[in-house]
Protein backbone atom coordinates (compact mmCIF):
# COMPACT_ATOMS: atom_id res chain seq x y z
CA UNK A 1 0.00 0.00 0.00
CA UNK A 2 1.43 3.23 -0.89
CA UNK A 3 2.49 5.36 2.06
CA UNK A 4 0.30 8.83 2.44
CA UNK A 5 2.35 11.78 3.37
CA UNK A 6 1.27 14.95 4.40
CA UNK A 7 3.19 18.01 3.66
CA UNK A 8 4.17 20.27 6.42
CA UNK A 9 4.23 23.94 6.06
CA UNK A 10 3.97 26.90 8.45
CA UNK A 11 2.13 29.62 6.45
CA UNK A 12 3.67 33.14 6.57
CA UNK A 13 2.64 35.29 9.63
CA UNK A 14 0.14 34.22 12.63
CA UNK A 15 -2.74 32.99 10.73
CA UNK A 16 -4.58 30.93 13.46
CA UNK A 17 -7.72 32.12 14.76
CA UNK A 18 -8.07 33.95 12.54
CA UNK A 19 -11.70 36.28 12.28
CA UNK A 20 -11.00 38.52 9.28
CA UNK A 21 -14.40 39.59 7.40
CA UNK A 22 -16.45 38.68 10.18
CA UNK A 23 -19.20 40.39 12.16
CA UNK A 24 -18.88 39.15 15.69
CA UNK A 25 -22.12 40.25 17.95
CA UNK A 26 -21.02 40.06 21.89
CA UNK A 27 -23.70 40.76 24.41
CA UNK A 28 -22.94 42.42 27.78
CA UNK A 29 -19.18 43.22 26.09
CA UNK A 30 -19.14 46.57 28.36
CA UNK A 31 -17.12 45.04 30.80
CA UNK A 32 -15.46 41.65 32.27
CA UNK A 33 -15.99 38.80 30.13
CA UNK A 34 -17.96 40.41 26.97
CA UNK A 35 -15.42 42.94 26.84
CA UNK A 36 -12.23 40.31 26.91
CA UNK A 37 -13.60 38.24 24.12
CA UNK A 38 -14.77 41.73 22.45
CA UNK A 39 -10.89 43.09 22.30
CA UNK A 40 -9.95 39.35 21.75
CA UNK A 41 -11.97 39.00 18.62
CA UNK A 42 -11.11 42.80 17.52
CA UNK A 43 -7.54 41.67 17.58
CA UNK A 44 -8.10 38.49 15.32
CA UNK A 45 -9.74 40.56 12.37
CA UNK A 46 -13.54 40.43 13.56
CA UNK A 47 -15.69 43.29 13.14
CA UNK A 48 -17.52 43.76 16.90
CA UNK A 49 -20.65 44.91 17.64
CA UNK A 50 -20.43 45.48 21.52
CA UNK A 51 -24.23 45.32 22.55
CA UNK A 52 -24.85 46.62 26.74
CA UNK A 53 -27.61 47.60 28.57
CA UNK A 54 -24.82 50.49 29.16
CA UNK A 55 -24.09 52.44 25.98
CA UNK A 56 -21.15 54.23 28.18
CA UNK A 57 -19.75 50.98 28.89
CA UNK A 58 -20.69 49.63 25.63
CA UNK A 59 -18.22 52.64 23.79
CA UNK A 60 -15.66 52.26 26.44
CA UNK A 61 -14.97 48.53 25.09
CA UNK A 62 -15.13 50.22 21.66
CA UNK A 63 -12.98 52.80 22.25
CA UNK A 64 -10.42 50.58 23.55
CA UNK A 65 -10.63 48.69 20.18
CA UNK A 66 -10.38 51.54 18.01
CA UNK A 67 -7.37 52.97 19.37
CA UNK A 68 -5.94 49.99 18.72
CA UNK A 69 -6.90 49.66 15.16
CA UNK A 70 -10.03 47.77 15.64
CA UNK A 71 -13.42 47.83 14.25
CA UNK A 72 -16.22 48.19 16.53
CA UNK A 73 -19.51 50.02 17.37
CA UNK A 74 -21.57 50.36 20.19
CA UNK A 75 -25.18 49.67 21.00
CA UNK A 76 -27.80 50.13 23.45
CA UNK A 77 -29.61 46.77 24.23
CA UNK A 78 -31.75 45.03 26.91
CA UNK A 79 -31.78 41.42 25.77
CA UNK A 80 -35.03 41.14 27.49
CA UNK A 81 -36.55 43.12 25.26
CA UNK A 82 -37.55 40.78 21.96
CA UNK A 83 -38.74 43.46 20.15
CA UNK A 84 -35.67 46.00 20.64
CA UNK A 85 -33.33 42.69 20.16
CA UNK A 86 -34.91 42.00 16.79
CA UNK A 87 -35.08 45.40 15.70
CA UNK A 88 -30.97 45.80 16.08
CA UNK A 89 -30.14 41.91 14.88
CA UNK A 90 -32.09 43.42 12.11
CA UNK A 91 -30.18 46.74 11.64
CA UNK A 92 -26.67 45.27 12.05
CA UNK A 93 -28.28 42.52 9.40
CA UNK A 94 -28.60 44.99 6.68
CA UNK A 95 -25.12 46.35 7.19
CA UNK A 96 -23.68 43.08 6.18
CA UNK A 97 -23.54 39.55 7.03
CA UNK A 98 -23.71 38.13 10.57
CA UNK A 99 -21.04 35.43 11.63
CA UNK A 100 -21.03 35.28 15.36
CA UNK A 101 -22.68 35.43 18.06
CA UNK A 102 -21.74 35.15 22.09
CA UNK A 103 -24.37 35.10 24.16
CA UNK A 104 -23.01 36.83 27.25
CA UNK A 105 -24.76 39.42 29.32
CA UNK A 106 -26.07 37.74 32.37
CA UNK A 107 -26.67 38.46 35.79
CA UNK A 108 -26.25 36.28 38.84
CA UNK A 109 -28.03 36.10 42.17
CA UNK A 110 -27.51 34.31 45.89
CA UNK A 111 -29.71 32.39 47.36
CA UNK A 112 -31.79 29.01 47.94
CA UNK A 113 -35.06 27.83 46.74
CA UNK A 114 -36.64 29.34 49.61
CA UNK A 115 -34.86 32.68 50.27
CA UNK A 116 -35.40 33.20 46.50
CA UNK A 117 -37.70 35.93 45.81
CA UNK A 118 -40.24 35.28 43.20
CA UNK A 119 -39.47 39.05 41.57
CA UNK A 120 -35.79 37.26 41.96
CA UNK A 121 -36.25 34.19 40.05
CA UNK A 122 -38.14 35.79 37.27
CA UNK A 123 -35.28 39.01 36.81
CA UNK A 124 -32.23 35.83 36.55
CA UNK A 125 -35.06 33.90 33.86
CA UNK A 126 -35.54 37.27 31.99
CA UNK A 127 -31.82 37.86 31.48
CA UNK A 128 -29.85 34.56 31.28
CA UNK A 129 -32.47 32.58 29.75
CA UNK A 130 -34.88 34.80 27.69
CA UNK A 131 -32.14 36.96 27.04
CA UNK A 132 -30.29 34.19 25.12
CA UNK A 133 -33.13 32.62 23.50
CA UNK A 134 -34.23 36.17 21.81
CA UNK A 135 -30.60 36.95 20.27
CA UNK A 136 -30.16 33.40 19.16
CA UNK A 137 -33.72 33.48 17.52
CA UNK A 138 -32.59 37.20 16.02
CA UNK A 139 -29.06 35.77 14.84
CA UNK A 140 -30.40 32.64 12.99
CA UNK A 141 -32.06 34.20 10.31
CA UNK A 142 -29.45 36.35 9.36
CA UNK A 143 -26.77 33.31 9.50
CA UNK A 144 -28.91 31.16 7.31
CA UNK A 145 -28.86 33.87 4.82
CA UNK A 146 -25.00 34.23 5.28
CA UNK A 147 -24.42 30.19 4.54
CA UNK A 148 -23.62 29.75 8.82
CA UNK A 149 -22.39 31.27 11.62
CA UNK A 150 -20.79 30.46 15.12
CA UNK A 151 -23.26 30.71 18.61
CA UNK A 152 -21.09 30.64 21.48
CA UNK A 153 -23.29 30.77 24.73
CA UNK A 154 -22.13 31.65 28.22
CA UNK A 155 -22.83 29.19 30.77
CA UNK A 156 -20.94 28.20 34.03
CA UNK A 157 -20.10 24.93 35.67
CA UNK A 158 -23.57 26.13 37.84
CA UNK A 159 -25.60 24.74 35.13
CA UNK A 160 -24.14 21.31 35.88
CA UNK A 161 -22.78 21.08 39.42
CA UNK A 162 -24.46 21.32 42.65
CA UNK A 163 -23.02 24.57 43.90
CA UNK A 164 -24.55 26.37 47.23
CA UNK A 165 -26.71 29.02 47.38
CA UNK A 166 -27.39 29.40 43.73
CA UNK A 167 -30.85 28.25 42.89
CA UNK A 168 -31.78 30.72 40.31
CA UNK A 169 -28.08 31.36 38.62
CA UNK A 170 -27.88 27.22 38.64
CA UNK A 171 -31.39 27.53 36.69
CA UNK A 172 -30.40 29.74 34.35
CA UNK A 173 -27.32 28.08 33.25
CA UNK A 174 -28.70 24.74 32.86
CA UNK A 175 -30.97 26.14 30.58
CA UNK A 176 -28.65 27.50 28.79
CA UNK A 177 -26.49 24.05 28.22
CA UNK A 178 -29.67 22.67 26.88
CA UNK A 179 -30.56 25.77 24.88
CA UNK A 180 -27.28 24.92 23.10
CA UNK A 181 -27.37 21.15 22.41
CA UNK A 182 -31.03 21.85 20.69
CA UNK A 183 -29.70 24.66 18.75
CA UNK A 184 -27.13 22.88 18.10
CA UNK A 185 -29.32 19.84 16.81
CA UNK A 186 -31.53 21.97 15.05
CA UNK A 187 -29.47 23.70 13.00
CA UNK A 188 -26.41 21.30 12.11
CA UNK A 189 -28.32 21.79 8.10
CA UNK A 190 -27.59 25.31 8.21
CA UNK A 191 -23.91 24.88 9.17
CA UNK A 192 -24.67 26.57 12.44
CA UNK A 193 -22.38 25.38 15.04
CA UNK A 194 -23.81 26.31 18.74
CA UNK A 195 -21.24 25.94 21.60
CA UNK A 196 -21.25 26.70 25.05
CA UNK A 197 -18.52 27.70 28.00
CA UNK A 198 -18.89 26.69 31.30
CA UNK A 199 -16.69 28.87 33.58
CA UNK A 200 -16.22 28.16 37.39
CA UNK A 201 -15.36 31.58 38.95
CA UNK A 202 -13.63 34.69 37.17
CA UNK A 203 -12.16 37.55 38.32
CA UNK A 204 -13.92 40.19 37.12
CA UNK A 205 -15.56 43.61 38.32
CA UNK A 206 -18.14 41.68 39.66
CA UNK A 207 -16.63 39.37 41.83
CA UNK A 208 -14.73 42.81 43.24
CA UNK A 209 -17.66 44.61 43.64
CA UNK A 210 -19.63 41.80 45.19
CA UNK A 211 -16.53 41.04 47.91
CA UNK A 212 -17.16 45.43 48.56
CA UNK A 213 -20.60 45.34 49.62
CA UNK A 214 -20.68 41.76 51.10
CA UNK A 215 -17.70 41.39 53.05
CA UNK A 216 -16.56 45.24 53.95
CA UNK A 217 -12.81 45.09 55.53
CA UNK A 218 -12.23 41.63 54.47
CA UNK A 219 -11.90 42.06 51.44
CA UNK A 220 -8.63 40.38 50.38
CA UNK A 221 -9.44 37.17 53.10
CA UNK A 222 -12.61 36.50 51.34
CA UNK A 223 -11.22 36.99 47.75
CA UNK A 224 -8.39 34.56 48.77
CA UNK A 225 -11.32 32.07 49.92
CA UNK A 226 -12.71 32.31 46.46
CA UNK A 227 -10.12 31.64 44.90
CA UNK A 228 -9.05 28.39 46.91
CA UNK A 229 -12.78 27.31 45.58
CA UNK A 230 -10.85 26.62 42.46
CA UNK A 231 -8.26 23.44 42.21
CA UNK A 232 -5.90 25.29 40.63
CA UNK A 233 -5.74 27.72 43.17
CA UNK A 234 -7.12 31.34 41.70
CA UNK A 235 -9.55 32.47 39.56
CA UNK A 236 -9.88 32.42 36.05
CA UNK A 237 -8.77 35.61 34.18
CA UNK A 238 -11.39 36.73 31.59
CA UNK A 239 -8.62 36.95 28.97
CA UNK A 240 -8.60 32.91 29.57
CA UNK A 241 -12.33 32.80 28.93
CA UNK A 242 -11.93 34.88 25.70
CA UNK A 243 -9.12 32.78 24.41
CA UNK A 244 -11.35 30.07 24.37
CA UNK A 245 -14.07 31.70 23.08
CA UNK A 246 -11.78 32.92 19.91
CA UNK A 247 -10.96 28.85 19.71
CA UNK A 248 -14.57 27.96 19.14
CA UNK A 249 -15.68 31.24 16.87
CA UNK A 250 -12.57 30.26 14.94
CA UNK A 251 -12.48 27.89 12.12
CA UNK A 252 -9.88 25.85 13.70
CA UNK A 253 -13.01 24.36 15.83
CA UNK A 254 -15.19 23.75 12.62
CA UNK A 255 -15.83 20.33 13.71
CA UNK A 256 -17.24 20.96 17.18
CA UNK A 257 -20.94 21.72 17.36
CA UNK A 258 -23.19 20.89 20.45
CA UNK A 259 -20.53 21.38 23.23
CA UNK A 260 -20.43 22.75 26.56
CA UNK A 261 -16.54 22.78 27.62
CA UNK A 262 -15.66 23.73 31.38
CA UNK A 263 -12.96 25.77 32.06
CA UNK A 264 -12.70 25.65 35.63
CA UNK A 265 -9.47 25.09 37.33
CA UNK A 266 -10.03 21.44 37.68
CA UNK A 267 -13.43 22.08 39.87
CA UNK A 268 -14.91 19.32 38.41
CA UNK A 269 -12.30 16.26 37.92
CA UNK A 270 -10.02 17.35 41.17
CA UNK A 271 -12.45 18.91 43.84
CA UNK A 272 -12.11 17.33 46.86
Amino acid sequence: MEERRVALSQPEGNTNFRLDGRVAVVTGGGSGIGRAIALKFAAHGAAVRVLDVSLRDAEETCQQITLAGGNAAALACDVTDQKQIKDTFAKLAAQGSLSILVNNAGISHIGTVESTAEEDFDRVFRVNVKGFYNCMSAAIAPMKANGGGVILNMASIAGSAGLADRFAYSMSKGAVIAMTYSVARDYLGSKIRCNSISPARVHTPFVDNYLRKAYPGREPEMFEKLSQAQPIGRMAEPSEVASLALFLCSDEAAFITGVDYPIDGGFFNLHG
